[in-house]
């Protein structure tokens, strides 16, 4: 892959790794290339979990904790909706490299991450001006491109890379979930069974309000059921049409209308049904 290697040589160059995950599945969310490269060179890692206005914030701080623990390694959580909290991330960068950061030396940071994790949002905050093209659709950033942020620091921006193949069978249904994967990659209603069992587990409550459930001894079709029947959907082939209501339920979900939920936690692993992405 041309962006995996051109990422692997810019690397060598590099002080500080930015790693933009989705606060929401900060696991699922995490490229193992960027890992490998990042462990392979010894560069310190930035992981920033973006989105955390979306995410459960009690599950956002066991992942601060759990982050923080590993080697080289520094995390925070951030909303790119506030203004004042991208540039926490360069305050951090520094605080990781002190031996950086001036005119014969300056601070050479790398900002990485999968497609629709909010990466050019970041960028255009910590540039503080719109210079990346931001969209809800995953692989905005097309090419890697070099920002003199001012005479100590670098900032390199590099693709949205997703790796060849997703191998965790759970992970690809996460990151369907949270927009990352392209629509042609996988059926919606699929995602949404997915989505619907792991919400019934962690956050019934949540569900009970949005869609004034009465009953909440339900599977995750039967969710959809509910939705789709409260919703006064038309039926569709004389069937309750169950797409509309998935992507009912994963737009909820994505745009924090159901609340703030997060999909995976650190000493927390949910079950699902083996399926697969088309």
């Amino acid at each position: 892959m041309a962006a995996q290697k051109k990422a692997a040589e810019t690397m060598e160059f590099t002080d500080v790794v930015i790693e933009v995950l989705d606060a929401r599945a900060p696991v699922a969310s995490q490229n193992p290339i960027i890992k490998e490269l990042g462990a392979a060179r010894q560069r310190m890692n930035l992981k920033v979990l973006n989105k955390s206005d979306l995410a459960d914030p009690k599950v956002t701080d066991q992942w601060i904790q759990y982050f923080n623990k590993l080697p080289k390694t520094k995390a925070i959580a951030i909303s790119c909706k506030k203004v004042n909290e991208p540039r926490k991330i360069l305050e951090i960068c520094m605080s990781l490299t002190p031996h950086r950061g001036t005119a014969l030396k300056p601070l050479r940071m790398m900002i990485m991450g999968v497609p629709n994790v909010g990466k050019s949002t970041l960028m255009n905050a910590l540039l503080n001006k719109r210079i990346a093209k931001v969209g809800d659709e995953p692989a905005i950033t097309k090419q890697q491109q070099r920002h003199q942020m001012n005479d100590h620091m670098v900032l390199i921006d590099t693709p949205g890379m997703m790796w060849p193949k997703i191998d965790q069978e759970r992970s690809g249904y996460l990151l369907a979930a949270n927009n990352a994967i392209g629509k042609n990659a996988y059926f919606e209603e699929e995602v949404a069974q997915e989505l619907g069992a792991i919400l019934l587990e962690a956050y019934p409550a949540l569900l009970k309000s949005r869609y004034k459930l009465d009953d909440m001894n339900l599977n995750s079709i039967s969710l959809l059921e509910k939705i789709a029947n409260q919703k006064k959907f038309p039926f569709k082939n004389h069937r309750i049409d169950l797409e509309k209501a998935a992507i009912t339920l994963l737009n909820d979900y994505r745009q924090g209308f159901l609340g703030r939920i997060s999909l995976e936690a650190p000493n927390l692993k949910f079950q699902l049904p083996k399926k697969s992405l088309k």
